[in-house]
C-alpha cells in the first residue's frame, strides 16, 4: 500500500441544483463501501448534512466496481432517525449493518440492512444511551464483535474507547482506551474511521482514522496503524512507519 493510482471521482458533486443532496454547498462525509455478493454491487453509505447539520441523513449509492463512478439513490433518515456520523459492517454471514450516531448524537444506533443493503429492515439497536458517541468501527474477532468509538467533541479529537459483545446489535460493554504511545490519550489526534483485518494474518487488523483539520477540512489526512489482539488484549500502538510484512 506504498503505490498509488488516482482512479477519478467516485461519486461526483452536484454544481448547479442548491437543493441536491450532492451539492457542493452540502456536507458529506465518512463513506463507506462494502461488497454485496448477491447483488454484484459495490454499496456506498455516506453522512449526507445541511451546513447547520439540521438534515441528519444517510445516503446510499451503488456502482459495479468499488473505484465508481457510483450512482446516488437517495437519502434517508433511517428508521425515522438522525444519522450524522456513521459506518458499515459487513458480518461473517453476507448481513450488513449500518451504525449511526442519531438522537442529536445522544445514542448509537446499529441497523440491519436489507439484502441488497439499500435500506434499512427495521431491526435496530439503542446503544450508549446519553453518552454521545460516535466516530464508530465495528470489526469481529474469534466470534466477538469490537467497536471503537469517539466521544462528540467536535473536529477536536478525544480519547478512543474500545467496546465488546456477543452480537453486533450489543449489548456493549465499555473496556478502555486501546490507543498506546504518542497522543495515545487523543487518539494520536485523530478520530476513528473503519478497522480493516488483514488478509493472512489471524488477530491483526488495521486501525484506520481521520486527522481533522478544522482550519482547513479539505486538507485533513489519515493515520493508519496496526490493531493486535494479545489473548484478549487489544493494542494500537503509535509507529511513525511499519510494514505489513512484518507483524
Amino acid at each position: 500500500m506504498l503505490t498509488w493510482k488516482y482512479q477519478g471521482v467516485a461519486l461526483a458533486p452536484n454544481k448547479t441544483d442548491s437543493t441536491n443532496d450532492l451539492h457542493i454547498s452540502k456536507v458529506i462525509e465518512r463513506p463507506k463501501v462494502i461488497y454485496n455478493t448477491k447483488t454484484k454491487k459495490f454499496v456506498m453509505w455516506l453522512h449526507i448534512d445541511s451546513e447547520d447539520y439540521s438534515y441528519a441523513s444517510a445516503g446510499v449509492a451503488i456502482s459495479d466496481s468499488p473505484v465508481g463512478p457510483y450512482k446516488f439513490i437517495e437519502s434517508i433518515r433511517p428508521n425515522n432517525q438522525m444519522s450524522r456520523d456513521m459506518s458499515l459492517f459487513k458480518d461473517d454471514d453476507g448481513k450488513a449493518y449500518h451504525i449511526y450516531s442519531s438522537e442529536n448524537n445522544a445514542v448509537m444506533h446499529i441497523s440491519l440492512l436489507t439484502e441488497d443493503y439499500l435500506k434499512p429492515t427495521g431491526i435496530e439497536s439503542r446503544n450508549f444511551i446519553d453518552k454521545s458517541r460516535e466516530a464508530s468501527a465495528m470489526f469481529k474477532n474469534n466470534g466477538k464483535y469490537y467497536l471503537i468509538t469517539s466521544a462528540c467533541s467536535g473536529w477536536s479529537s478525544n480519547a478512543a474507547m474500545l467496546e465488546t459483545a456477543d452480537s453486533n446489535l450489543g449489548e456493549w460493554k465499555e473496556l478502555y482506551n486501546p490507543c498506546n504511545g504518542t497522543n495515545g490519550d487523543s487518539t494520536f489526534s485523530s478520530q476513528s474511521t473503519f478497522v480493516l483485518p488483514i488478509e493472512g494474518k489471524p488477530n491483526k487488523f488495521i486501525f484506520m482514522a481521520d486527522r481533522w483539520n478544522k482550519t482547513d477540512l479539505k486538507d485533513s489526512r489519515y493515520i493508519w496503524l496496526p490493531l493486535i489482539f494479545n489473548t484478549d488484549s487489544v493494542k494500537v500502538n503509535w509507529q511513525e512507519s511499519w510494514k505489513i510484512e512484518d507483524l
